[in-house]
């Protein structure tokens, strides 16, 4: 019988799924992988015959300190929406992008993301990243075409309600692509 002998990437792969195996390691790694996804993937605009829309409606939601709001969606301002985890390193590798965007447009477009964790567990996040983001917490049901069981999932939808662009999973938000897309769609 021939034994095999055992290489340096043998070694090393047994040891990767071994830290992937320990809680406190395998997050880190997730999310280093999930920032190499954001470093090379940047979403694309729906081709005008794939864009769906979705009927205006007011996003009933509560702030990080607890005060209900009604945000319009689809009507007349571009809307950023991000359903996203503090547990979730695709969410934890792309938010970087977000808050770099929300700096820029916030004050044109509606950001609202959404979460259902506790408030003070996303405040910790928050704090501890240093974000300053509107995050919310959602208090009614989102129209179907907006429901989606996977995170991270965003939309920018046009002023007008269309879907431009859905983006399951980690990508680079503050890239050329999305800064030229809300470009255009605010100067209109």
């Amino acid at each position: 019988m021939n034994k095999r002998k055992l290489k340096i990437s043998d070694i090393i792969f047994v040891v990767f799924i071994l830290l992937l195996l320990i809680p406190q390691t395998r997050t880190p790694i997730q999310v280093a992988i999930n920032k190499l996804k954001v470093a090379v993937w940047s979403p694309s605009v729906e081709d005008e015959e794939d864009q769906n829309e979705v009927a205006p409606f007011q996003y009933a939601v509560v702030d990080l300190q607890g005060n209900s709001q009604n945000i319009s969606v689809g009507k007349g301002k571009v809307t950023f929406i991000s359903y996203w985890a503090t547990w979730c390193p695709p969410c934890i590798a792309e938010l970087p992008g977000i808050q770099e965007l929300y700096k820029d447009y916030g004050d044109k477009v509606n950001f609202i993301l959404l979460t259902h964790e506790e408030p003070e567990t996303v405040q910790r996040f928050i704090k501890k990243r240093g974000y300053e983001l509107p995050i919310y917490f959602p208090q009614m049901q989102a129209p179907i075409i907006l429901q989606e069981n996977s995170i991270p999932t965003n939309f920018v939808i046009g002023a007008n309600g269309k879907i431009l662009i859905k983006e399951t999973g980690a990508a680079d938000w503050n890239g050329t692509k999305v800064r030229e897309l809300l470009d255009h769609l605010v100067s209109k």
